[in-house]
């Protein structure tokens, strides 16, 4: 027994059912059976599923930010927050095998369906681009941080789906190791160039042999 609000146990299982079943194939009984709700308390927080869905982009938003809030507090270094991303890879690999991303398979679904909510769910994405932008340039790549961030975003989006569609997990550990390397070598890329030799005044040192 939950102690939420019947609205936020609706918006979260209809959240689960989106992604697992997509949200064309989701009906209000699909939802109404997982919270265990009658069709007349349904309604009076949700008249259609576009309500739903509107609640739904909503709350992964407010979610979304809370991570990447949460991220930025734990993460000593860009580097280290940027993992963080990474890592979501590894954290959700189960799913993500099983349904792929739930970011891109909603996007990808509304984008197909032209539904007038797809801007709205695509601003999940420009949270994680934007975000991404600031830390590679605090690590010292502003003059190429957004093209970084979208090829981070491309490739986390590229391993979800082949991830999914060949049922593969260890495609998941393999690409994550190749994108931490990835990232090292970005950061090696920023680091300053070592100070050049002071020029020779003609003058010899007083060294201790």
């Amino acid at each position: 027994m939950t102690d939420k609000p019947t609205r936020d146990q609706i918006v979260e299982a209809a959240d689960r059912l989106f992604y697992r079943q997509g949200y064309e194939h989701t009906s209000f009984s699909d939802i109404a059976d997982v919270v265990r709700i009658s069709r007349g308390n349904f309604y009076y927080h949700f008249k259609t599923k576009d309500e739903i869905l509107d609640a739904v982009v909503e709350a992964r938003l407010a979610n979304t930010q809370a991570m990447l809030e949460r991220w930025e507090s734990a993460g000593k270094t860009p580097a280290d927050r940027i993992r963080s991303f990474i890592n979501l890879l590894i954290a959700n690999r189960a799913d993500i095998k099983r349904y792929g991303c739930p970011v891109g398979t909603l996007c990808g679904e509304l984008a197909k369906l032209n539904h007038a909510a797809q801007g709205e769910a695509n601003k999940l994405f420009t949270l994680f681009r934007t975000w991404l932008g600031q830390q590679f340039t605090l690590l010292g790549r502003p003059n190429d941080a957004d093209a970084l961030a979208m090829h981070l975003l491309a490739r986390s989006q590229g391993v979800a789906t082949l991830a999914n569609a060949f049922q593969d997990e260890s495609f998941i550990r393999e690409e994550v190791a190749a994108m931490h390397a990835w990232l090292e070598a970005c950061a090696e890329d920023a680091k300053p160039a070592s100070r050049p030799k002071r020029k020779h005044t003609g003058q010899r040192s007083s060294r201790v042999r």
